[in-house]
């Protein structure tokens, strides 16, 4: 999907399924509960998270649906009684979400008549057994957060009224005694902060009263902005942000509030140039918004509702634990990480793995060339000793020679050949020789060492990378939670329609699975616990007949074994009848004295053929023929396999098998026809030298005759057919053997052989996908890189064996033009967004680069206080309400106090319409206030005038 807002609302999908499923869990746990308004509180965060988030995205049955069941939750929270019969009807509503979800996932809306046959009937069942929440439940779970002390008692009553005084007076024309009444509720207000021990507050108010003595010139302005930074203490006090009171009046106001854009506020006294464009076009963040009145009382700003917008990422994407898969998931902080830049980083490290494994190549290269160095050298020290003999020789008697032949005339005549030393030129060359050689030793010696510490560098860039690996695994695999989170509440519904017991145990919930592989194992695994539960668990009057508990268990585990993961789905049920299993088969056509031949293991196998089925009669659960076969095929396409242990009256255990990871195998490296292949050894059976008097021809095919059983032979260079022939493969070193090879795959219940030409021996490779138009011949699916740069495909057994005994030929397909990727450069302008979910920012941040911004993003308002300390420097700001560590409301308070800050005009954006919410942010420095959902264009012509108020 190339439209980026596109993907940014099938992100916030993926999200919403998160929030729906804690949803569901908690429901599930509430009856068993020990903190249980906790656990509703988590639940009414989730579904707020929904409404707002779903509005926002365009998505309004589904913001609609979810803040019905935000309303419902709240009652709940108020003290409702809890049981069954409410939680089958909520785990209902909550599936109709998931319904509209996936209708939503498609790029549609739910249609109308669907809404009214499946949904409305429910909810207003819902709504009549809850009712509508009490207009004071808001100010109920305000309360609880910020306390109901004397301070927010006082501040109701005794602040609220001395502010409605201040008013009034400022509101008579003619404002008599104006300078008095001021002077007098400051000195009155700085005496309440005495008493209630808040001294800033205090100070603040007695800088008023030192003012006003001075006899201010502009008293009505001066008198306003006191009424104003009045509004904006009371607010800090009711959102319990103590610290942040000023404890100095500053007389000309320089702060954001300066610039809130509200039609009938003091914009156009602030910034007189801006009064003809709010004229022309009044700057409100909802169309039709009421007048906002600058008077917010305590009682009003006590019903807004401070519950965290968003589940924070520690439950909802626990980190991995770096050294132990199956370790308990760490609380730490997390980052939400896209699928893509995983893929990316992938493909990255399998470009250094690759690397790596050439570099490893060149340096058994060199060693094997330093031992033929060293050889040689050896053979040069022979030869050096036996060239100094034969000189020495040499030079003895030519010096004799010499002697005898001068008569004796020289001054050497004076010495005999063994007390000086004569010298030919023959054996200055060899004694030269001979100091290169020692040379060349030394030079050997040192290249041998050098190497030796390079050997032992790459042993440990192996070792390196080797746990960069893991680490890269981990970050690609989730927890096998996420698949069988929703089970129990399967069984438990089960159970009560079916009239059945059973007790779900999940072991192995943090076992992390590869992301690919747990998306392609959720429907046999599924289809296995529906089937345990069918077939398998009997009803409690059958189970205590046969000296059974009544409650029967089902346990799905999940668990490391090697370079695989094994998962198990074993119930205590009746077990599998091998008779019905004869029975149906015979039905079904296969040969009756065959099957009385047949293994268990071979009567096991036939429940995964195609229609096969031991149900009687056809229900919700079973009976169809399918399924079973289904599983088998789709663990296939993983390189899975399955396998089925039964024994009567105790039950049945169903274990299946898949690689540890889709990116890393282990594969054999076979060649056929001079091409060099890769098959994953997991799915090979045995490897067998083939004597060629195994072969023989049964009914026009070829067979391979193992112990006087016949298994189908394909010669795979048959079918490796090429326009010319390929070179000999050239290896270093030698196959592993060197000669006709059957490789036996297992096919589930029958094997097949494969002939190729030589068997080079085994490797542990990455596997890499390959990214061309010309999609690759039937039977191979992906590559991989050897060290020395060749690149070796990677078969797909279980495809490649369905093309050829189908004789499927490959079609042509047309190339299409490659449109190329077009860029926009970054605009100047920087606008900060503020959310705690990662998906409204996303989605902000395509808004704002489309018309021409560039944006800065933080998750919180403590990390965009930290990223302004830092030096970032934005024009505009958009900020939520609801956000963990610091909210807006505390965001805008502390802004205040950076350089960067001061004057930053600041948009709030969040799903809490209500005026309440409104006026205490516009009390705190807001500048515009927008509700999800918002109207792009307003929003962006309201950031364009927010700029320019700021830079005029």
């Amino acid at each position: 999907m190339s439209d980026p807002q596109a993907i940014i609302r099938l992100q916030f999908l993926e999200e919403a399924e998160e929030y729906l499923g804690t949803i569901e869990k908690e429901l599930v746990d509430l009856s068993q509960a020990s903190d249980r308004r906790s656990q509703v509180d988590l639940i009414l965060r989730a579904a707020h998270s929904i409404k707002g988030g779903a509005a926002m995205m365009g998505f309004n049955t589904l913001s609609e649906l979810a803040h019905q069941l935000e309303d419902f939750f709240k009652v709940m929270r108020s003290g409702k009684n809890f049981d069954q019969s409410l939680e089958r009807q909520l785990l209902q509503g909550v599936d109709r979400l998931h319904q509209v979800l996936q209708v939503n996932r498609q790029g549609t809306d739910p249609s109308p008549q669907w809404l009214e046959s499946q949904v409305q009937p429910l909810f207003a069942v819902l709504r009549e057994q809850f009712g509508d929440p009490q207009p004071d439940a808001d100010l109920a779970m305000l309360s609880e957060e910020a306390g109901d002390d004397m301070r927010s008692l006082l501040f109701e009553s005794e602040v609220e009224g001395c502010l409605q005084r201040l008013e009034s007076v400022l509101q008579t024309p003619e404002h008599p005694c104006l300078l008095e009444e001021f002077a007098i509720v400051a000195q009155e207000l700085a005496g309440l902060g005495q008493m209630l021990e808040l001294s800033q507050f205090s100070q603040f108010c007695t800088s008023i009263a030192e003012l006003l003595e001075q006899q201010p010139t502009d008293l009505r302005a001066t008198a306003t902005k006191i009424l104003k930074d009045l509004r904006h203490c009371q607010a800090l006090v009711l959102t319990q942000q103590i610290n942040a009171l000023p404890s100095q009046f500053v007389a000309q106001d320089q702060s954001p509030e300066g610039i809130t854009l509200e039609a009938n506020s003091g914009l156009a006294e602030t910034f007189p140039q801006t009064k003809e464009v709010i004229h022309q076009n009044q700057i409100t963040a909802t169309r039709n918004s009421e007048n906002i009145q600058s008077s917010l009382t305590v009682a009003e700003a006590r019903q807004l509702d401070f519950t965290p917008e968003t589940i924070t990422t520690q439950t909802l994407h626990p980190p991995i634990n770096a050294t132990d898969l199956t370790s308990e998931i760490n609380q730490a902080r997390t980052v939400r990480v896209g699928i893509q830049q995983l893929e990316d980083l992938s493909e990255l490290f399998g470009e250094l793995n690759i690397e790596r494994n050439g570099l490893s190549l060149q340096l058994k290269r060199m060693r094997q060339l330093l031992q033929t160095l060293k050889t040689k050298v050896r053979r040069l020290e022979q030869s050096s000793f036996e060239l100094r003999s034969t000189t020495d020789r040499a030079a003895t008697a030519t010096t004799a020679f010499s002697l005898v032949g001068s008569g004796g005339s020289s001054w050497h005549q004076n010495f005999d050949i063994l007390e000086f030393d004569r010298y030919s030129p023959l054996h200055l060359v060899s004694q030269d020789v001979m100091e290169t050689i020692v040379q060349i030793q030394e030079i050997t010696s040192d290249i041998e060492t050098n190497l030796e510490e390079t050997e032992q560098t790459e042993q440990s860039l192996r070792r390196t990378a080797k746990q960069m690996q893991g680490r890269l695994t981990q970050v690609r695999m989730r927890p096998f939670a996420d698949l069988v989170n929703r089970y129990p509440r399967m069984i438990r519904q089960l159970g009560q329609e079916y009239g059945k017991d059973v007790r779900l145990i999940i072991n192995g919930e943090n076992t992390l699975v590869d992301r690919a592989i747990l998306e392609l194992l959720a429907d046999p695994l599924l289809h296995l616990v529906r089937n345990a539960f069918d077939h398998g668990v009997e009803s409690p009057q059958l189970r205590q007949s046969r000296d059974k508990s009544p409650t029967a268990t089902i346990e799905v585990s999940a668990a490391y074994r090697g370079n695989q993961t094994v998962i198990t789905i074993r119930d205590d049920g009746c077990g599998v009848d091998l008779q019905k299993i004869r029975q149906r088969a015979q039905r079904m056509g296969l040969d009756q004295s065959s099957l009385e031949a047949a293994s268990d293991r071979e009567l096991l196998d036939l429940i995964f053929e195609p229609g096969f089925t031991t149900a009687e009669q056809v229900t919700e659960l079973s009976g169809r023929g399918v399924g079973m076969d289904v599983v088998r095929t789709n663990l296939q396409q993983i390189r899975g396999d399955i396998q089925i242990e039964t024994k009567p009256n105790q039950g049945t255990t169903f274990t299946i098998t898949v690689p540890f990871s889709l990116s890393v195998a282990r594969v054999l490296l076979i060649e056929v026809s001079n091409i060099l292949v890769a098959i994953p050894t997991d799915v090979i059976e045995e490897i067998i030298e083939l004597n060629p008097s195994w072969i023989l021809n049964s009914a026009g095919q070829t067979v391979l005759n193992l112990d006087e059983i016949l298994v189908p032979l394909l010669q795979l260079d048959q079918w490796f057919q090429f326009s010319r022939p390929c070179p000999p493969i050239s290896l270093d070193g030698v196959p592993t053997i060197n000669q006709p090879t059957v490789l036996l795959v297992n096919q589930g219940n029958s094997f097949v052989g494969i002939q190729v030409d030589r068997y080079w021996g085994e490797q542990e490779v990455t596997i890499r996908q390959v990214n061309s138009t010309i999609p690759l011949p039937p039977g191979f699916s992906s590559c991989t890189i050897l060290g020395d740069g060749r690149i070796v495909p990677l078969v797909d057994t279980f495809s490649l064996l369905q093309w050829i005994q189908n004789s499927n030929v490959p079609s042509r397909l047309s190339l299409k033009a490659i449109q190329p990727a077009t860029y926009q450069l970054p605009s100047q302008k920087s606008i900060l967004i503020i959310d705690d979910s990662i998906n409204v920012r996303r989605f902000l941040a395509n808004i704002l680069e489309k018309a021409g911004y560039r944006v800065e993003q933080a998750k919180d308002g403590q990390e965009a206080i930290d990223k302004l300390k830092d030096g970032l420097k934005v024009e505009a700001a958009i900020c939520d309400v609801e956000m963990p560590r610091l909210d807006g409301y505390g965001f805008l308070t502390q802004v205040k106090n950076i350089v960067a800050g001061a004057n930053l005009p600041i948009a709030m954006l969040t799903s809490r319409s209500g005026d309440k919410h409104r006026r205490l942010a516009l009390n705190l420095g807001a500048a515009a206030y927008f509700t999800k959902p918002f109207r792009e264009p307003e929003l962006l012509q309201t950031l364009q005038e927010l700029i320019q108020v700021k830079q005029s």
